[in-house]
C-alpha cells in the first residue's frame, strides 16, 4: 500500500478535500527503489477492479485497500501517464467499463475563475452547475460549485447511491469553485452536492446553477442538456434587435402558468408547456396583446409563493415539462409575433435548507448581519449585492434566460425593497450606507450593471421595474446616473385610478383630481400602466367586483370605462389574466380561470372591448411612439369635475392625432362641446357605447365636422354626443 493509512481514512470517512492529488493516475518517483505509476480508484459497488491501458490493451489488477471500494495499484517502470479505463466487477458479478473521473483536466480555466471572482463572467451558466461535455472522446457531465468555505464537497446521486465518499470534488485554487468531470453521466440523472460546511456540519444542497429540478420534497437537480433544441424564431429575434419598445406599442398579458387554464377531465391538472404553446399563443394573438409576461417560471418549491420564492434561478420549473418544452413555448409565441417577458426575483430568496441559505455553512449569498440579510416581512433572505460572485450569479441568471431561452425581457420584482436599506424595517433594525443614508448603494450598482449588460448583449430586450416609491431615475440611463430600466410600473396611476373607479358615479366629481394628478408625473419615468395580479388577491376583490353597480351588467360597464381610459392614456399596458373578460372571483393560484363565464354576454363584452382596444392601440403607431414622450399628449379639458368628463389629445410626429373624451357617469351628454385646433371632419373610430360592448350604439353618426366656435383656448370645436360610461375616440379624416 502506497497511500498512508491516515489518508486512506480521510477518503473512507469522506473528509479528503483534495481528491485529485491521490485518486487517478500519478507518477511515483521511487517506490521500493523503483519508479512507476500509481493508480487509485474509489468505486461504489465494486468487488474487483483492473486498470486497462486503452492504447496497448495491457491490464493491471488493482488491490482493494478498503471494503467500501478503495483500490490501488503500483505499475512499475511506467513513468508516463497513459490513457486508461477501469474494468469493474460488481458485487453482483457483472462487469462494466468506466473512465476515470480523476484523469481529466479542469473544465474551468484560470481565466474563468478570474472573471467569476471579478463578477464579470457573462457565460457563467455554461461553466457552473452541471454541463454536458465531451473530453478526449469521453462523454459525461462537468460539475462546478461555488462554496469557498466548505471543507469538502462531493457530487451525489443515484449513480453513487447518494454516498459522498465516491465523487469528491477539487477546489480550483483560491477561487472557491469546486469542480469534477464525471464520465457517463447524462440527461435526467439526479444529483445534489454533499458538503462539509465551514463549521464541520454535513449538508446536502441543491445546485444553485441547476438547469432542471425534480419535484419537492426532494428538490434534486437533474442533468439536462438542452443545446440540441432547434429554434425557429430567427425572424422574431432579428426584428427585435431593430425595435425600440419606447417608440412602439406594447400591450402585455400577465400570466400565471399554473392557473391560466386547467384540464378538468384529468384531475384538474394545469396545462403543460407544449399545450400552453398552442392554446396561449392562439389566445394572446386573438386578443391582440404584443407580449406575455409570466409570473416567475424559475424553479420554486412552494406553489403558494406564486414562484416569487426562487430556489432554481437558472431552471424553468419542472411542473409543466422539461427545459426543452419551455423553449418550445417561447419559440411558438415568437412565431406568432408575441414577445415573452418573465418576472425576475433578485431581491430575496427563501430560507429552505436545501437551497442558497447558509450555503457552505456561512452566509455566502446573504448578508451575515440580519439587519441587512433578513427580510422581516417576507421571512426571506436578502442577497449580498456587494459580493462579486453573488452579482455574477444574478446577472448570469438574467443572461441565461435571454441567451438560452430567448426571453425578450424581465420584470424585476420588489425593486423598492432592494433600493432602500430601511424597507419594511423599524428604526434600529437597519444599517445605513457608508454615507449615513438609507439607499442601498450596492443594490443600485448591481441593478445598473444588470441593465447595462442586458442592453449591451441583447438589443431590443427590455427591463421593467416593479417599484412602488418615488425613487428618482429608475428609467433614466445609467449614463446619466439613473438605474437604467426601460420601463417602470405606474403604481401611483394604478392606485388612484382604482380608487376613483370604485366610487359610486355620483361621488366621482369629488375625486376628479385622482384622474388628472397622474399627468403631473406621467413623464418623470417611462411608465407602464399596470393592473397586475397583486390587485385581484388577498381580499382586494376581482376587477369586476371593485366596480360599483347592483348587477354584473352595471359593473361591467364601469370596468369597460376603466379599460377604455387605460388604453387611451399614455404609457404601455399590462393586464393580468382573467381581467380581460371580467372574472368575478379573485384570482386563485391553484385554480383555473373561470373560462366558463364567457358563455355570458357581460363577460364576452368585456373581452370584446379589450380586443378592440388592443387593435386600435396597435393600428395607430403614434400612440405607442409617444407613450413615454410628453409631446404626444395635450389636455383639452381636465376640469369638468361636475360631469366627470375628461378630454385629451394624443398625437404623433407627422400630424397624426386622436381626440379622446371619457364620460365616467351613467349620464349622457348631448351637445357637449370640446375645443379643437384642426378644422376638418373628425371620424369616430371608437365608441364605448357600441352594441358589441353591451351599449346602445349611441354616438356621433360616424363623426363630426369642427366648427368655428372657439373653446378651450382653441379656434375650433366639436359638438358631440357623449354616451353614458363611455369613451369615444376621433381622428381627423
Amino acid at each position: 500500500m502506497i497511500i498512508s493509512a491516515e489518508e486512506l481514512g480521510s477518503f473512507t470517512c469522506a473528509r479528503h478535500a483534495c481528491p485529485h492529488d491521490r485518486l487517478g493516475m500519478h507518477k511515483v518517483l521511487e517506490h521500493g527503489k523503483i519508479a512507476g505509476l500509481v493508480v487509485r480508484a474509489y468505486l461504489q459497488n465494486a468487488a474487483a477492479c483492473t486498470v486497462i491501458d486503452t492504447a496497448s490493451g495491457d491490464r493491471f489488477p488493482m488491490s482493494m485497500l478498503h471494503e467500501s471500494g478503495f483500490f490501488e495499484v503500483f505499475i512499475a517502470k511506467k513513468t508516463e501517464n497513459f490513457p486508461h479505463k477501469f474494468a469493474i466487477t460488481t458485487h453482483q458479478r457483472t462487469e462494466i467499463l468506466r473512465s476515470d473521473p480523476y484523469s481529466f483536466l479542469s473544465t474551468l480555466s484560470h481565466f474563468d475563475c478570474h472573471l467569476f471572482g471579478q463578477g464579470k463572467h457573462r457565460q457563467i451558466f455554461n461553466h457552473m452547475g452541471a454541463n454536458a461535455r465531451v473530453i478526449g472522446g469521453v462523454s459525461g457531465t462537468a460539475f462546478a460549485l461555488w462554496a469557498p468555505n466548505a471543507k469538502r464537497v462531493s457530487v451525489v446521486g443515484d449513480f453513487n447511491s447518494w454516498d459522498g465518499r465516491y465523487h469528491p470534488m477539487r477546489m480550483l485554487g483560491s477561487s472557491g469553485i469546486w469542480e469534477l468531470f464525471i464520465p457517463g453521466i447524462g440527461n435526467f440523472e439526479k444529483y445534489k452536492y454533499e458538503l462539509i460546511g465551514a463549521h464541520g456540519q454535513l449538508m446536502l444542497k441543491s445546485d444553485p446553477y441547476g438547469k432542471y429540478f425534480e419535484s419537492p420534497p426532494n428538490n434534486a437537480a437533474l442533468v439536462f442538456d438542452s443545446s440540441s433544441y432547434q429554434w425557429h424564431d430567427g425572424k422574431w429575434l432579428s426584428k427585435r434587435t431593430k425595435t425600440s419598445w419606447h417608440r412602439s406599442c406594447m400591450s402585455i398579458y400577465e400570466v400565471h402558468l399554473d392557473s391560466w387554464m386547467r384540464v378538468p377531465e384529468e384531475n384538474n391538472r394545469p396545462l403543460a408547456y407544449v399545450e400552453l404553446a398552442e392554446k396561449l399563443s392562439a389566445y394572446v394573438k386573438k386578443m391582440g396583446f404584443t407580449h406575455v409576461e409570466f409570473l416567475p417560471v424559475t424553479e420554486y418549491p412552494f406553489l403558494g409563493s406564486w414562484g416569487y420564492q426562487v430556489t432554481g434561478f437558472f431552471a424553468p420549473t419542472h411542473r409543466y415539462g422539461t427545459p426543452a418544452d419551455f423553449m418550445q413555448l417561447v419559440d411558438i409565441l415568437h412565431l406568432n409575433d408575441i414577445g415573452v417577458i418573465i418576472d425576475f426575483v433578485p431581491a430575496h430568496f427563501p430560507r429552505d435548507a436545501f437551497a442558497l441559505a447558509e450555503f457552505d455553512g456561512t452566509n455566502l449569498y446573504e448578508h451575515e448581519d440580519g439587519r441587512q440579510g433578513s427580510h422581516r416581512e417576507w421571512g426571506t433572505l436578502v442577497f449580498n449585492y456587494g459580493r462579486h460572485e453573488v452579482r455574477n450569479f444574478l446577472i448570469g441568471s438574467a443572461i441565461n434566460w435571454m441567451e438560452r431561452f430567448h426571453i425578450d425581457g424581465i420584470r424585476v420584482d420588489a425593486v423598492a425593497s432592494m433600493l432602500y436599506l430601511d424597507y419594511s424595517r423599524q428604526d434600529g433594525d437597519w444599517l445605513p450606507n457608508r454615507y449615513g443614508g438609507k439607499e442601498n448603494i450596492e443594490a443600485m450598482e448591481f441593478l445598473r450593471e444588470m441593465n447595462d449588460v442586458i442592453h449591451e448583449m441583447f438589443p431590443g430586450a427590455v427591463t421593467i421595474a416593479e417599484e412602488s416609491t418615488a425613487f428618482s431615475g429608475i428609467t433614466r440611463s445609467t449614463q446619466y446616473h439613473g438605474i437604467g430600466f426601460d420601463f417602470k410600473w405606474n403604481m401611483g396611476w394604478m392606485h388612484d385610478t382604482l380608487h376613483y373607479f370604485s366610487k359610486d358615479p355620483i361621488h366621482r366629481k369629488y375625486h376628479h383630481n385622482q384622474l388628472t394628478f397622474a399627468m403631473l408625473y406621467q413623464y418623470s419615468e417611462n411608465f407602464i400602466s399596470s393592473i397586475s395580479h397583486d390587485e385581484v388577491v388577498h381580499g382586494k376583490r376581482s376587477m369586476l367586483y371593485k366596480m360599483p353597480g347592483a348587477t354584473i351588467a352595471e359593473k361591467a360597464r364601469h370596468l369597460m370605462a376603466l379599460y377604455s381610459y387605460m388604453w387611451m392614456w399614455p404609457g404601455k399596458k399590462t393586464l393580468f389574466m382573467g381581467c380581460e373578460f371580467g372574472q368575478s372571483d379573485e384570482w386563485q393560484y391553484d385554480k383555473s380561470l373561470d373560462w366558463h363565464l364567457l358563455q355570458y354576454s357581460d363577460h364576452q363584452r368585456v373581452q370584446n372591448l379589450v380586443t378592440d382596444l388592443n387593435k386600435i392601440y396597435r393600428s395607430h403607431d403614434f400612440l405607442g411612439e409617444y407613450d413615454v414622450d410628453s409631446r404626444g399628449f395635450e389636455w383639452i379639458s381636465c376640469d369638468d369635475c361636475d360631469n366627470s368628463v375628461i378630454a385629451f389629445l394624443r398625437r404623433g410626429d407627422n400630424g397624426e392625432s386622436m381626440v379622446v373624451i371619457c364620460n365616467f357617469t351613467p349620464v349622457e351628454h348631448s351637445g357637449y362641446r370640446i375645443g379643437i385646433s384642426k378644422k376638418c371632419f373628425w371620424k369616430e373610430i371608437f365608441n364605448g357605447d357600441c352594441e358589441r360592448y353591451g351599449g346602445m350604439n349611441r354616438g356621433n353618426f360616424g363623426g363630426k365636422f369642427a366648427e368655428d366656435v372657439p373653446l378651450h383656448g382653441r379656434k375650433f370645436s366639436l359638438e358631440l354626443y357623449l354616451p353614458p360610461l363611455a369613451t369615444i375616440c376621433l381622428i381627423p379624416a
